[in-house]
């Protein structure tokens, strides 16, 4: 801190030496004088960038936002060159850095590459000034400041800055992991609401819900471990002209439902035969239009039948979060009622509605094209338009969200940007203060390329897909003999592991907007990028700590006395691959695409394969006896494990220590 401190001593120095020049300048001065005086400000203007970047850096170390340690590398060299540039080329300081990792098959050209010369040496062509990409990536190398990271730079190519990082810092950067445990880059944190599964009332949970209910959990994990204050909501379809007919059959099947709860099994047949009878029983239709209403004005004995068949779908919900890990927060439709009125007459306020055909209407800007949104039926109701609108201004206005994410299908994409439109043309949403995002994501599909269905052509029921996992993983198991040496306990954890982690890891490791073959068959593969390989790779790993003969539960005792060498080829390949996490993390955040993280959790164990293939952690003579434990090999996989750990944790994958 002192440090940086002297030289902005020197640098405001410098500032008030050339403003003296300039003062005897207008006093009258020769010549010469004027030439120094010009070279002392250009000079100058490369100070004033260096001024602003020691500023930087004093406030992040202040922070502790510049910890090294738990950085992004990629961000960490983006300033890096960021400073270069602006000290070499002052002109062109707001030049976008260019930052890219090298493959591992090309170490010998570095592991991070530089690629901002070519566009450089473009910038200076187009001002009538030749200078090669070569030469200005030389200049960037020699003011590139120092960095811990960083063991050289080399130019390469034509005009290539080849960053090769520093051991020392990689083998401190995963000590530190172990005795601290893995913590979050530094990002700017933001409070975000996560809108996701949102299932309907009285009707179950299917594999349409699949995807939205896994995609959101992890997302909500990921910006949980980044710091941000979460919201994690679940906006269900608990309101609307279907609960009439619900609450006039609940009345003639169980007239008693105000003194005893009625024993409704299966609300989806509850729904079905509420349904039938509304299409095709006059009467009864006319009765649930006024159940309707007399829910919408608050009538108690509609409220409380409406509470019941909310409470028999809410217990079937929970069922299934708990099975699949998931924490959420009920927030439905209904709660946004009273809501509603005042987004309409804030709308009216504003002049924003418009009549067409007894309805009232919003365009989403000013140029009136596409679908306007429906915020008043011409019968004076509400829609999912007025909902949605009223959801998102309470979201932003009393919530004080600065981040609202839904992770809804791709099928209400065209909805959603009205939404965004609308509420940024009536104010409520700000685009320099708020961020939102629609997380859209394709069709789950079946092994005929079709969507997912049973047999009989009904959608596949969400509890009957867990059901059907559970058993596979246990034949799986099974087929391995794993019932013979595991406890019941240790089976059972292991079956619900591979069965639960199989479905979400299916789900997430592909690119979420297009549609993907769910395949039990592929799900439970050893081979390839599968929950179960990463499974047992991991169980692989924490086994190898438990019979190298010593202790290695506590990890900072064992660092007292160890520490971790990179010496061999396949052990620095594998601390290269762990320290890409934070950049990582980062990505999937900015990005909101879980799958690169399930491609790094692959690249981990493929690498750390080719590293116990390759360098013994525990040496055995003839016999088995262990004559040798590499105690640097063991921290290194246990530094592996740490990794996978928190990625798992962020996908909801659960390790077993045993499989």
């Amino acid at each position: 801190m002192s440090e940086l401190n002297i030289e902005l001593k020197k640098l405001r120095e410098l500032e008030l030496k050339t403003n003296g020049l300039a003062t005897r300048l207008n006093s009258g001065t020769s010549d010469q004088l004027d030439g120094d005086l010009i070279q002392l400000q250009i000079e100058n203007k490369k100070l004033k960038h260096r001024l602003q970047i020691l500023k930087k850096s004093i406030a992040e170390e202040s922070t502790g936002a510049n910890n090294c340690e738990n950085c992004s590398i990629t961000e960490h060299l983006e300033n890096v060159f960021a400073q270069a540039i602006a000290l070499a080329y002052p002109e062109y300081s707001e030049t976008p850095v260019l930052i890219a990792p090298v493959n591992s098959g090309s170490a010998k050209f570095g592991d991070y590459q530089c690629n901002n010369a070519m566009g450089l040496a473009k910038k200076f062509k187009e001002a009538g000034v030749n200078k090669s990409p070569r030469e200005i990536a030389i200049e960037l190398q020699r003011n590139c400041p120092s960095s811990p990271l960083i063991d050289k730079l080399e130019v390469a190519g034509a005009g290539f800055v080849n960053v090769f990082l520093s051991k020392a810092f990689a083998a401190e950067a995963l000590s530190s992991l172990l005795r601290n445990g893995i913590k979050p880059p530094s990002v700017p944190k933001k409070r975000v609401l996560i809108d996701f599964s949102s299932p309907n009332i009285a009707k179950q949970m299917h594999v349409g819900h699949l995807r939205s209910t896994i995609i959101g959990e992890s997302i909500c994990r990921l910006l949980e471990f980044l710091q941000h204050d979460v919201l994690r909501i679940n906006h269900l379809g608990d309101w609307g002209t279907q609960f009439g007919m619900l609450i006039a059959h609940l009345e003639d099947r169980f007239p008693n439902y105000l003194n005893e709860s009625p024993p409704i099994h299966d609300l989806q047949l509850f729904y079905k035969e509420s349904k039938l009878r509304f299409d095709e029983d006059e009467e009864f239709k006319k009765r649930a239009y006024s159940r309707v209403v007399s829910l919408q004005n608050g009538t108690p004995n509609s409220i409380k039948a409406w509470e019941l068949i909310c409470n028999v779908s809410r217990k079937e919900f929970q069922t299934i979060y708990e099975r699949l890990d998931v924490t959420i927060e009920e927030r439905g439709e209904s709660f946004y009622q009273s809501r509603m009125l005042s987004v309409v007459e804030f709308l009216r306020g504003k002049q924003l509605l418009e009549t067409d055909d007894g309805r009232e209407i919003m365009w989403p800007d000013e140029s009136k094209t596409g679908i306007p949104l429906t915020i008043v039926k011409s019968d004076g109701g509400f829609t999912y338009d007025t909902s949605d609108m009223a959801a998102i201004r309470h979201r932003l206005d009393e919530e004080k969200c600065t981040w609202i994410i839904y992770v809804v299908d791709a099928g209400q994409s065209t909805h959603f940007n009205t939404i965004f439109k609308a509420a940024e043309r009536s104010g409520i949403l700000n685009p320099s203060v708020h961020r939102v995002d629609h997380v859209q994501f394709g069709v789950v599909l079946g092994e005929d390329g079709k969507k997912f269905k049973t047999r009989s052509g009904d959608t596949v029921k969400l509890s009957d897909l867990l059901d059907e996992g559970m058993k596979r993983s246990l034949q799986q198991l099974e087929s391995r003999g794993r019932e013979k040496v595991l406890t019941p306990q240790e089976l059972k954890d292991a079956q619900e592991a591979v069965a639960y982690g199989c479905i979400k890891y299916a789900d997430l490791r592909h690119n979420r907007v297009g549609d993907y073959i769910f395949s039990f068959d592929k799900m439970l593969d050893d081979r390839g990028n599968t929950a179960v390989y990463l499974l047992y790779t991991y169980t692989r790993i924490c086994s190898i700590a438990r019979n190298s003969g010593e202790d290695f539960t506590d990890l900072a005792k064992v660092l007292s006395t160890a520490t971790i060498e990179l010496g061999h080829v396949k052990e620095w390949k594998l601390a290269k691959t762990l320290l890409k996490m934070h950049d990582i993390f980062i990505k999937c955040s900015k990005e909101l695409y879980l799958h690169f993280l399930c491609e790094f959790c692959y690249e981990v164990c493929a690498v750390f394969t080719e590293f116990y293939d390759s360098c013994y952690c525990i040496e055995r003579n003839k016999a088995g006896e262990i004559i040798g434990v590499n105690r640097s090999r063991i921290l290194l996989c246990e530094a592996t494990a740490a990794v996978l750990r928190q990625s798992f944790h962020i996908l909801g994958l659960k390790p077993v220590v045993k499989m």
